[in-house]
C-alpha cells in the first residue's frame, strides 16, 4: 500500500508539474487544435488551443510506475519488481498512444480536423492490440497462470465461454479478435467522449479509480492467499501491481484535468484518449472483468451508442437526425445546456456507472461466500 501511495503521488506531480511545461512547448512550436466548422460554434473559441497533451499522461504513468519499483527496491530490497501484467498494459498504452499522436500531428501540421484515415487509424490500432493479445497469453507464472486467459469474462473467468473449446491455436485466433474487439471499442468510446474541456479525462479517473479498487480486492481475496474469506477466490495474475498502475494512471489524469478543466489550456487530444481507452480496455482483460467494463464504462458505452444510432438513423430515414448532433455531449450544447453544465452532469453519469459496476462486482463476491 505504500507503493500505491508513492506512486500516486508521483504521478500527481509529474501530471501538475509536466502538463504547464509541455503547454510551453506548444505554444512556441504552434502546435494548436484545429476546430471542425460543423461543430457548435461556442468551440470557435478554442481554435488554438495546445493539443496532445495526452502525451504528458502516459509519460507520467510510464515513469510514475517504473520510479515507485525503484523507491520500492530500494526501501526493501526483497521487493518485487514490475510485473509482466502491468509492463504489457503498458505496452498497449503507449503503442496507442503512439497512433493518437500521428493522428494529431498531422492534424496540426496540416491544419486540418482530419488526421489519419479511418482505415490507417484502425490498422495502427489492429496492430498494436493484435501484439498486445498474443502476448498476454505467454509468460506463466510459477501456478501456470498467464496474464489474460482465452475465457470471456464478467467478474471473473467464466468457464464454460473458453474461447480455446476447438484447440489452442483456434483459442489463440478468437481471443486475439475479441481483444482487439474491446481494445478498439474502448480506445474510440473515449475518443468519442473527448471533445468538452474535462470531460473524458474526469470520466477515466473514476474508471482508473475503480480497477485501483477491483485490483487489490482480487489481491486480498487472491486463490492463493490465506486471506481468502469462503470459497470465492480470483484467478488473475499480478493484481495488485495492476491496482498500483491503475492508481498511477488515475492520479496523472487528476494533474492533467487541473489544466484541462474549462476553460481548457490543453487538450489531451487521440494520443491521450486513444491511449487511455486502450488501458482501460487492458484492465479489463488483465482483471478478467471484460464484460463488466461495459458498466463501470458505462457512460464511454452511452456516448458511442449516440453516434450509432445517430448514424444508423440518419441512414434509414434518408437525412433525418435523432439527436441534434452526435456524440450525445454536444446534443446537450445544441439544446442550450452550457459546457461545465454538460461536462458535470456527465461526469454524474460516469461516477454512477462506475459505482454500479463496482456494486455488481461486490455483490457477487457476497453472494458466493
Amino acid at each position: 500500500m505504500i507503493s500505491l501511495l508513492i506512486g500516486s503521488g508521483l504521478a500527481l506531480v509529474f501530471g501538475l508539474v509536466g502538463t504547464p511545461l509541455f503547454i510551453r512547448l506548444l505554444v512556441r512550436k504552434g502546435y494548436g487544435q484545429f476546430i471542425r466548422d460543423d461543430g457548435p460554434t461556442t468551440h470557435h473559441t478554442k481554435r488554438g488551443t495546445p493539443t496532445m497533451g495526452g502525451a504528458v499522461f502516459v509519460l507520467a504513468s510510464v515513469v510514475a510506475y517504473y520510479l515507485t519499483h525503484l523507491l520500492s527496491w530500494l526501501m526493501n530490497p526483497g521487493s518485487t519488481g514490475p510485473s509482466i501484467s502491468a509492463a504489457l498494459l503498458l505496452f498497449l498504452m503507449v503503442g496507442m498512444g503512439l497512433v493518437g499522436f500521428l493522428d494529431d500531428f498531422i492534424k496540426i501540421s496540416k491544419q486540418r480536423s482530419l488526421g489519419l484515415s479511418a482505415r490507417a487509424k484502425l490498422i495502427g490500432q489492429g496492430l498494436v492490440g493484435v501484439v498486445f493479445a498474443l502476448l498476454v497469453l505467454q509468460f506463466p507464472d510459477s501456478r501456470g497462470l498467464t496474464p489474460a486467459s482465452t475465457h470471456i469474462s464478467f467478474l471473473r473467468d467464466v468457464p464454460w465461454l473458453d474461447l480455446a473449446f476447438g484447440g489452442t491455436v483456434l483459442g489463440a485466433i478468437l481471443f486475439v479478435i475479441w481483444s482487439n474487439l474491446i481494445v478498439t471499442a474502448a480506445s474510440n468510446g473515449v475518443n468519442l467522449t473527448d471533445g468538452l474541456d474535462g470531460l473524458a479525462a474526469g470520466a477515466a479517473i473514476m474508471v482508473f479509480g475503480a480497477y485501483t479498487l477491483i485490483g487489490i480486492w482480487q489481491s486480498n481475496q487472491a486463490c492463493d492467499s490465506p486471506r481468502v474469506a469462503g470459497s470465492v477466490c480470483y484467478e488473475t495474475r499480478d493484481p495488485l501491481d495492476l491496482a498500483l498502475l491503475a492508481a498511477i494512471m488515475s492520479s496523472a489524469l487528476v494533474g492533467f484535468l487541473w489544466w484541462n478543466t474549462s476553460p481548457a489550456k490543453i487538450f489531451m487530444g487521440d494520443t491521450g484518449s486513444l491511449a487511455i481507452g486502450a488501458a482501460v480496455a487492458g484492465f479489463a482483460i488483465l482483471t478478467r472483468t471484460q464484460v463488466l467494463l461495459g458498466i463501470i464504462g458505462g457512460l464511454f458505452v452511452l456516448i458511442t451508442l449516440s453516434v450509432i444510432l445517430q448514424v444508423g438513423y440518419f441512414k434509414a430515414t434518408h437525412g433525418k437526425r435523432l439527436f441534434k448532433m452526435a456524440p450525445l455531449q454536444h446534443h446537450f450544447e445544441l439544446k442550450g445546456w452550457a459546457e461545465v453544465t454538460v461536462v458535470v452532469r456527465f461526469w454524474i453519469l460516469a461516477g454512477l456507472c462506475v459505482a454500479g459496476g463496482l456494486a455488481v462486482f461486490y455483490a457477487e463476491w457476497v453472494a458466493g461466500l
